[in-house]
């Protein structure tokens, strides 16, 4: 049978389909590059009091899990529930556009694989470098704040310190293999709310509970547990430089940088001009 549509009719009904369909790959690549290369012209100060300021949210992941664990009872199914304080941090960090290694920092890197420069690579380092030590003193603050400020119950903190104390059972090497799939999933988070519209939330909250409840390492939200057990006396600065945040940084990058964003490249590359 003769196709009897005029071509405004097929127009029309292609642009409709376009509309319903998801984007393709090519379209979310392109709208992930301009957030990295907007992260990578920022002033340095803006990203540091960014990053610091995630430093500190963060600690909100640890602050529920904590009120979760000290009101919950002893029970076998009470572990999963306390876990999904875990995600409440990362949701006022990532839907705030705070500076969160591994999220934003992962972005970076797409702009850098398009098109590889000295200007580039200096550009995403020194990002790294900013957001890695902001994220780093807000973290150790809000830790501090949480032991000596008496800002939550001492009930609270003793069970915010039980969910911590998890990290002490784990070696530098498990902590590196455990962060690794913590900063793919991390990563994701951006290239997925790229694809969808009005999901972001539960976007965030998906990912995050279930790096929590699968015992991944994500650095930032570990390092509030570890400069908590350090400034309540259950850990050292040793530990918590080489026992944790050490191998959880280099297990995050290998994750979020050398799995995720460059298998992100890998399938589009092709596809894509570089500029």
């Amino acid at each position: 049978m003769a196709d009897t549509r005029t071509t405004q009719e097929r127009n029309e009904e292609r642009q409709e389909a376009d509309e319903r369909s998801a984007p393709s790959a090519r379209v979310v690549y392109g709208a992930v590059i301009e957030q990295g290369e907007d992260e990578l012209e920022r002033p340095s100060s803006s990203l540091f009091w960014a990053a610091f300021a995630a430093g500190l949210m963060i600690m909100a992941s640890l602050w529920v899990s904590g009120a979760l664990r000290h009101y919950l009872p002893d029970a076998p199914w009470a572990d999963a529930v306390v876990h999904l304080g875990y995600p409440f941090g990362f949701l006022i960090v990532i839907l705030g556009r705070l500076q969160l290694f591994t999220e934003h920092t992962a972005v970076a890197v797409l702009p850098v694989l398009r098109k590889p420069s000295r200007r580039g690579l200096g550009a995403l380092g020194r990002l790294w470098g900013i957001v890695l030590i902001g994220n780093m003193l807000g973290a150790a603050a809000a830790a501090g704040l949480a032991v000596h400020g008496h800002v939550q119950s001492m009930e609270t903190l003793e069970a915010m310190v039980a969910v911590s104390r998890t990290l002490l059972e784990r070696s530098p090497l498990e902590t590196l293999m455990q962060a690794i799939p913590a900063g793919l999933l991390i990563a994701s988070i951006a290239w997925i709310r790229s694809a969808t519209e009005g999901s972001g939330f539960w976007i965030v909250f998906a990912v995050t509970y279930a790096i929590s409840i699968s015992g991944f390492a994500h650095v930032i939200a570990g390092a509030t547990e570890a400069f908590l057990l350090l400034w309540h006396g259950d850990a050292s600065v040793g530990w918590v430089a080489f026992g944790f945040i050490g191998p959880a940084l280099l297990g995050n990058i290998i994750g979020g940088t050398g799995l995720f964003a460059l298998l992100a490249h890998a399938q589009v590359k092709e596809e894509v001009p570089t500029r």
